[in-house]
């Protein structure tokens, strides 16, 4: 939403808010029936809504993200990790410049989560306060999960068919959720032991899905959309309200 604006009333934007908001996602592979751009789509639509509901700052999408495990199939766009972090904690870095040091990176790809917790950290010693964010995470998401579906396969399943069937219907091809359902995998990753295994996603999905997106509905895509949004505006409203003297470091121990 920033970008809408000119300098001189974000100027004002700036002056008012507390807290502001980091969307960022990924360009890649959602199964055969899904856009490319999924999980930026959902970030930027999450992080909008919630920015216009509680008059924060909202930064334009971060749409390309650390997706190495997703090159195999056609389309996927991947940055190194260390690139990632150097440009993510660049631009939180930006906005605090202009006075807001309460940060959340709404983040709509699982594979840019550690490099954002590292960020988080690192930008605590400096002064601002940054959290992460990821709406299928989300403990009351999950709970309506539960609800919803028999198959909650997080890549790809259900849960995202359903998020982008009401963000953009035409953008889900129902004429493939049959095929993606078919070379779905059970679970995302590999574990052998214990260990998480390094893996790509086409050592074990052959369509790029998890479990089975067929039980997805714009229905159920309006339930989750707004129980995620719910739940970024309440820690959007947490971060807003909390006292300096809980986000800052504590002193060193006696």
């Amino acid at each position: 939403m920033l970008e809408r604006y000119s300098w001189t009333k974000a100027r004002e934007l700036f002056r008012k808010a507390k807290v502001a908001l980091i969307p960022v996602g990924s360009t890649e592979q959602h199964g055969p029936h899904l856009p490319l751009g999924t999980d930026f789509m959902t970030a930027e639509a999450l992080a909008e809504s919630s920015a216009e509901e509680t008059g924060v700052i909202c930064t334009p999408i971060i749409p390309v993200g650390i997706s190495p495990a997703h090159l195999q199939f056609w389309g996927t766009l991947s940055i190194s990790s260390d690139a990632f972090r150097a440009y993510m904690k660049d631009l939180a870095l930006s906005v605090a410049m202009h006075g807001i040091k309460r940060l959340i990176f709404v983040n709509g790809h699982g594979g840019n989560g550690a490099a954002l917790q590292e960020i988080c950290r690192e930008l605590r010693f400096q002064g601002t306060y940054a959290v992460v964010w990821q709406w299928w995470l989300d403990p009351e998401v999950l709970n309506v999960f539960e609800k919803l579906f028999t198959s909650r396969g997080s890549h790809a399943g259900a849960g995202e068919t359903s998020m982008i069937w009401l963000i953009n219907e035409e953008l889900v091809d129902k004429r493939a959720l049959e095929e993606a359902a078919r070379g779905a995998s059970e679970v995302f990753g590999i574990v052998k032991h214990g260990a998480q295994l390094p893996y790509d996603t086409a050592d074990f999905s052959q369509s790029g899905a998890t479990l089975d997106p067929r039980e997805a509905s714009r229905e159920a895509g309006e339930v989750i959309f707004s129980t995620a949004k719910t739940e970024l505006v309440k820690l959007i409203r947490w971060l807003a309200a909390a006292p300096d003297k809980e986000l800052q470091l504590k002193a060193h121990m006696p």
